[in-house]
């Protein structure tokens, strides 16, 4: 998770009291106002004492968070975003255990970061998604890895109308004696919850 501040919200001169969220890759305004505006939107972001200010599409936007935190949260805003491979953990040490289709570009680049991609055994399972009977397959066939601590990341379609979501995921995977630990987006089209076997 991100960080997060009640705090006053001054939007091209109309004040709100607005729980603000830090969750990239966008701030979330909650509260008397709501908005989503993406990092890479904002334009001449900056501390100004104990505001945060910046523009997002021509209009100005303050958000009073205190000394300390405004240069905190700048600090934040302007740091480029974690790459997926980052986010997924793989690192040209890394063999990754690929189960299913890669048929998506941001998955495809990094998968390429990896020092090799198998179809039997890795550091790594990423497993991609589509439906019930393929979650319950890939529970199956990774068992013995799953039980001997290596991670796993179900990747599925994000959105409504689709045969698996995410609480089919977490719910299914629980059952078996692993844990969540993460969720990352992976592109705009799929998203991935982390597993790994929970402690005894």
């Amino acid at each position: 998770m991100g960080r997060e501040a009640q705090c006053t919200c001054v939007w091209n001169g109309a004040k709100s009291k607005v729980k603000a969220l830090l969750e990239p890759p966008e701030l979330i305004l909650r509260g008397e106002m709501r908005r989503k505006v993406p990092f890479a939107k904002m334009k001449l972001v900056r501390a100004d004492g104990s505001w945060v200010r910046f523009t997002f599409e021509g209009e100005a936007v303050a958000l009073e968070l205190g000394d300390g935190m405004a240069a905190k949260w700048v600090e934040a805003l302007l740091k480029p975003p974690p790459t997926l491979a980052k986010k997924l953990g793989i690192t040209p040490e890394t063999t990754v255990r690929m189960i299913g289709p890669i048929d998506d570009s941001a998955l495809k680049c990094a998968l390429a970061e990896a020092k090799v991609v198998s179809g039997r055994k890795g550091d790594l399972i990423l497993a991609r998604v589509d439906t019930p009977v393929d979650l319950h397959a890939v529970l199956k066939t990774s068992a013995d890895q799953l039980k001997a601590g290596v991670p796993i990341w179900f990747i599925y379609r994000k959105g409504p109308g689709h045969p698996l979501n995410e609480n089919q995921v977490r719910e299914t995977a629980l059952a078996t004696g692993i844990v969540d630990t993460k969720i990352a987006a992976v592109s705009a089209e799929f998203s991935a919850l982390r597993f790994v076997k929970r402690r005894s």
